[in-house]
């Protein structure tokens, strides 16, 4: 992030991070993926809530050209947005262990990997650097984000206190922003052969208060993408995103703690095909 007075200047490089951890091995051209992916999202979307995409010409040097963007400055809600369409990853993890995710109750007897009767939302932590996000439930990402909606009228509170709290209702619009951008992208993807299984925003406060989507939107990055003709219930279907090379470094035994292995070149080809793959499916290019 580079400060551009009046905007920010937001390259995406080309190095990978799982478990909350960077790998010191590259995958090349993910930065322009992830960027051209983005804008691709930010443009489709527009309609439906405002972004702080500005340009990815004008103000971005010759030399981040194609993997930079220049971006309104906004106040970042401290919280992961995640929308899930399907059961999978931490979400199958937390329904079988308690029925529910992120406390919400779910019909008993669904599969690894089943759509479920509606999009769920379910907001994770932000972590600090080395530590994990953790996924919470409403009330607590209420807490989180400072929603002045959760501050009871018999709560005495400073006006320094009052003013790092959000406008009322933030957290709730910022969930129906999410749920709405995950119901218009998993419907425009769906026809273009690939599932949005879940995917997580991240969205900030313009200077007058309006909520703002931000950072990066719906890559393989920050989403789970499987091809939608090898997607069945009860099973893990292969993915075109980072979920490959997840299911790599837990085969390869590694603790998820700092230092994150080097990885080998067949895993780093492996991987950027995937994101390669995902972006020409999406938006109908071909990649260069």
């Amino acid at each position: 992030m580079y400060d551009l007075q009046d905007a920010i200047l937001m390259v995406a490089s080309d190095r990978i991070s799982t478990y909350d951890v960077v790998h010191p091995t590259p995958i090349p051209d993910k930065g322009k993926v992830l960027t051209g992916l983005s804008v691709f999202w930010f443009r489709r979307t527009v309609d439906i809530v405002p972004n702080h995409f500005v340009s990815s010409t004008d103000g971005v040097p010759d030399e981040v050209r194609g993997r930079a963007l220049n971006v309104r400055r906004l106040e970042m809600l401290p919280l992961e947005c995640v929308v899930r369409g399907y059961l999978s990853g931490s979400g199958w993890k937390d329904y079988q262990r308690t029925g529910a995710v992120c406390g919400i109750e779910l019909p008993a007897g669904l599969r690894e990997s089943e759509q479920l009767p509606e999009p769920i939302f379910t907001p994770a932590t932000k972590a600090d650097v080395g530590d994990h996000d953790e996924n919470v439930d409403s009330e607590r990402a209420a807490e989180i984000v400072g929603d002045r909606a959760t501050v009871g009228h018999d709560e005495n509170i400073s006006e320094a206190q009052a003013a790092e709290l959000c406008p009322p209702g933030t957290l709730k619009v910022a969930r129906d922003y999410a749920i709405e951008l995950y119901k218009r992208a998993a419907g425009y993807a769906r026809g273009r052969g690939i599932i949005i299984a879940d995917t997580k925003f991240e969205f900030g406060l313009a200077t007058d208060g309006e909520v703002t989507l931000a950072d990066e939107v719906l890559t393989p990055d920050s989403s789970r993408f499987w091809p939608a003709d090898q997607w069945q219930p009860g099973a893990n279907p292969p993915s075109l995103d980072k979920q490959y090379l997840r299911d790599w470094l837990d085969v390869q035994g590694w603790d998820r703690m700092p230092p994150a292995p080097d990885l080998p070149p067949d895993v780093v080809e492996r991987t950027r095909a995937g994101y390669v793959e995902a972006y020409e499916r999406l938006t109908g290019r071909t990649f260069t």
